[in-house]
C-alpha cells in the first residue's frame, strides 16, 4: 500500500520513547540522519523533534537500541491507518464539487 497520496503529517508514523527505560546513550539520536531525534541537554536524553522526518516503515533506531526504549506502531496499524486515511480522502469533495 503506497501512502505517497497522503500529505505525510496525517500518517502517524514515527518513534515513542520510554523515558523510563531509556539510558541516554544516545545511538538513536547518532544512527538517525533524517534529525527526527534531538538531544534534550537538560533532560540528558532524546526527544522526537522532528516527528514527519521519520521515514514511513522504518524502525531501525528501535532495533538498534540496546534497552528496546524506542517503539513504533506496528506493521499492521501502519497500514490500517493509511487505509482509513485513504477511505476519508476519497470521501471529501475535491475542488470541483465545492465550487
Amino acid at each position: 500500500m503506497r501512502p505517497s497520496t497522503l500529505p505525510r503529517e496525517r500518517i502517524p508514523w514515527f518513534p515513542t520513547i520510554d523515558t523510563e527505560l531509556c539510558i541516554g546513550d544516545q545511538v538513536c539520536t547518532e544512527f538517525c540522519k533524517n534529525d527526527v531525534y534531538r538531544w534534550d541537554e537538560e533532560h540528558e536524553r532524546p526527544i522526537v523533534a522532528n516527528p514527519y522526518h521519520c521515514v514511513l516503515g522504518c524502525n531501525a533506531c528501535m532495533e538498534l537500541c540496546p534497552v528496546q526504549a524506542i517503539s513504533f506502531p506496528t506493521p499492521q496499524e501502519l497500514r490500517e491507518t493509511i487505509r482509513g486515511l485513504r477511505t476519508e480522502q476519497k470521501a471529501e469533495p475535491g475542488p470541483q464539487a465545492a465550487a
